[in-house]
């Protein structure tokens, strides 16, 4: 893959970094990207949602889609302006899901290489008949839950139904916190698998 000259110094390193992950599955190279732009992502994710546990998970997604989509990213531009559009896009989904109330962010973000970007987000209260279609799918989310491994369905259950902070779980569950953030990402990944399945009725 040819690269391009006009990157930064830092996005270059970046691009080895990219290379030696994708097609070594390096580990080491992971981490390193993950390391640079953590903290950059969740305080750009908690500025937008508010909320330190939000945050948190959307900060593992977009690191997550992002690493499981290395093969697209093509050299034209940073690798932390494509990070930071992926964490973007996926914050503003979560946002829409949950019909957060309307805010806009007017200040510029910082993407972490010299570019930038605003958002602005529309939500409306839920009606009747969307407050109904929303109890469909929470049930069918139950039963798709119901098809996780024990282990797995108790995290999404104490996370995502009874809204336990990540600290709550660990301490619920006797379990690192590492460790609860792990299996979470994990079985997330196993619900958007069986969620597949299901894409039409959700």
């Amino acid at each position: 893959m040819e690269l391009n000259s006009n990157l930064s110094p830092k996005a270059k390193i970046d691009f080895v970094l990219v290379c030696r992950a994708r097609d070594k599955k390096d580990e080491r190279a992971y981490a390193e990207l993950m390391g640079k732009y953590r903290d950059s992502i969740f305080f750009m994710m908690l500025k937008m949602v508010k909320n330190r546990d939000d945050a948190d998970d959307l900060t593992i997604e977009a690191f997550g889609k992002a690493f499981n989509r290395l093969h697209q990213y093509v050299p034209n531009y940073a690798f932390s302006t494509w990070l930071f559009r992926i964490a973007t896009n996926n914050c503003i989904d979560f946002i829409r899901k949950k019909k957060m109330v309307t805010f806009s962010i007017d200040k510029t973000i910082d993407d972490g290489d010299g570019g930038s970007m605003s958002i602005e987000i529309k939500s409306e209260n839920l009606n009747p008949e969307e407050r109904y279609v929303r109890k469909q799918k929470i049930r069918i989310m139950r039963e798709i839950v119901n098809q996780l491994k024990p282990r797995c369905r108790e995290l999404v259950v104490l996370r995502y139904f009874r809204e336990f902070s990540y600290d709550e779980i660990a301490t619920e569950t006797e379990l690192p916190l590492g460790t609860v953030k792990a299996q979470l990402f994990r079985a997330r990944e196993q619900l958007y698998k069986l969620m597949q399945n299901k894409k039409d009725k959700i």
